[in-house]
């Protein structure tokens, strides 16, 4: 077969749908050296999370040329599929969200994988233009599309709920997170990261954009209830919603308890979450929830919110609270600190269930669904 990817977001996104593609990109290298792959991407970027392509021969990144290097959306949205015929493509996969006009006349067969519904779900966070734009895009894939990916049961339901998408056209397969999650720290590196960013020996540990989503006022709100006096540290792109984060830590006396980092390298992540004591994620909502998995496989215990699909990704030996509930939040926060026993359970089974997400797994299931088209 020869297939093609919308490889814009692996080359130009460093965190979400970039870390996404090219996960699931190098896992179907990986599992299948049969086929052949072409990357259709705006612009190739070479750098140390991209070199894997050029481990492989059969991989053929593809970028506008000449008159449509100024304007490159058009070739991606509108020009793409004659390029896509140019190259004798059997199936292209849209990996976020989106697909490029298509005549059905044509033999090439369309994937699209849907993250989320969140900007239909949650509207405030996003401006009218925005929603208009994504709703408009993600319409036009699903009806397009000859098979539709969502990465949870939650946006296999939303897809149904909100965009009327037939069941039988969705299939759902399970994202994964990096495997440098699933390395053993060096106590050495540890110790370094920490000095890096002057951190103490324990924490708490939040990831995540710092917006109204994602709920970080909650975490806030429960650490002026807790009894365990532990500091919380934050990794994160600050939004707008950050005033009203700096006004409750302000208001609580917490300044000097709360630790905000930006810009942080995504080879450190690991490191950071290694090092915590525990991992806070009460999310309003989310399509999966990434940073959840990537804690199971740091083998941190987990404190997430119930309402969307952090549950899927958390698996049983997680704690849920309610999104509202900062006073249960507090309590549970304490019990987990406070417990060793609980801890360790809650790691070892929390890594048992994170290994259900191998990006081998999801490579072969993407395969499957190719397989089938063809």
């Amino acid at each position: 077969m020869k297939i093609g990817f919308d490889a814009k977001r692996l080359f130009l996104n460093q965190t979400g749908l970039g870390n996404y593609s090219r996960d699931l990109v190098r896992g179907i290298l990986e599992e299948n050296t049969a086929n052949d792959y072409f990357l259709f991407t705006t612009k190739e970027v070479d750098n140390s999370r991209t070199k894997f392509i050029k481990e492989y021969d059969n991989v053929e990144v593809v970028s506008p040329k000449s008159f449509y290097k100024r304007f490159k959306s058009y070739w991606r949205s509108v020009r793409l599929e004659k390029v896509l015929k140019k190259y004798n493509i059997d199936v292209f996969h849209g990996l976020s969200h989106e697909i490029p006009r298509n005549n059905k006349i044509n033999k090439i067969k369309y994937v699209v994988t849907i993250h989320d519904l969140i900007f239909i779900r949650c509207p405030d966070n996003y401006s009218v233009f925005d929603r208009k734009l994504y709703t408009q895009k993600v319409k036009y894939a699903c009806k397009n599309a000859d098979v539709i990916i969502a990465i949870s049961e939650q946006t296999k339901r939303d897809l149904i709920e909100f965009l009327e998408v037939e069941e039988e056209r969705i299939k759902v397969v399970y994202q994964t997170c990096s495997d440098i999650f699933d390395m053993k720290a060096d106590y050495r590196v540890q110790t370094m990261v920490r000095k890096k960013y002057n951190l103490p020996t324990k924490y708490m540990l939040s990831v995540g954009t710092i917006e109204k989503r994602k709920n970080l006022e909650l975490v806030i709100r429960a650490m002026d209830k807790m009894k365990t006096d532990i500091p919380l540290v934050v990794v994160g792109k600050k939004t707008t919603y950050f005033e009203q984060i700096e006004s409750e830590i302000e208001k609580f006396g917490l300044k000097k308890k709360v630790i905000f980092l930006e810009n942080v390298d995504f080879i450190e992540l690991p490191e950071l979450y290694q090092s915590a004591s525990l991992f806070v994620y009460p999310s309003v909502f989310e399509g999966f929830g990434i940073p959840i998995l990537e804690a199971l496989y740091s083998k941190t215990p987990v404190i997430a919110a119930t309402g969307s699909c952090l549950e899927e990704a958390g698996g049983p030996n997680s704690i849920y609270v309610e999104p509202t509930n900062y006073l249960d939040l507090a309590v549970q926060m304490d019990k987990v600190l406070n417990d060793e026993s609980l801890q360790t359970e809650m790691k070892e089974k929390g890594y048992e269930y994170a290994k259900k997400f191998s990006l081998k797994k999801q490579a072969k299931e993407v395969l499957a669904v190719y397989k089938e088209l063809v």
